[in-house]
């Protein structure tokens, strides 16, 4: 279940993209299984337990087939973020959080 509390900005990429999919480019808060996102800026959303505790970030970048999306998890003990993966979909990086 996704709820959005405002609506949705769109904000091309600088590079052509070939790979398509239905979601919006920009949500500014948005809750999704549980967690809520935060887009700090057009390419980068924080991931956040409702509690308010950062669990990571996810961020949009350029492939030479279109737009993907990278979910970092933060290491609250080391102070760091490791990669988790990359994904064709902001809502399939956002899951990662859930499951990782």
């Amino acid at each position: 279940m996704t709820t959005t509390a405002f609506p949705a900005l769109h904000t091309p990429l600088a590079s052509a993209s070939t790979h398509t999919h239905d979601e919006p480019r920009l949500q500014l808060d948005e809750t999704r299984g549980g967690l809520r996102l935060v887009q700090v800026r057009d390419d980068l959303a924080r991931v956040t337990r409702p509690g308010g505790e950062v669990l990571g970030y996810v961020e949009r970048f350029a492939d030479p087939q279109g737009e993907k999306y990278r979910a970092k998890r933060f290491i609250a003990r080391q102070r760091r973020f490791v990669e988790i993966g990359e994904f064709w979909s902001r809502a399939d990086a956002t899951d990662c959080f859930r499951f990782a």
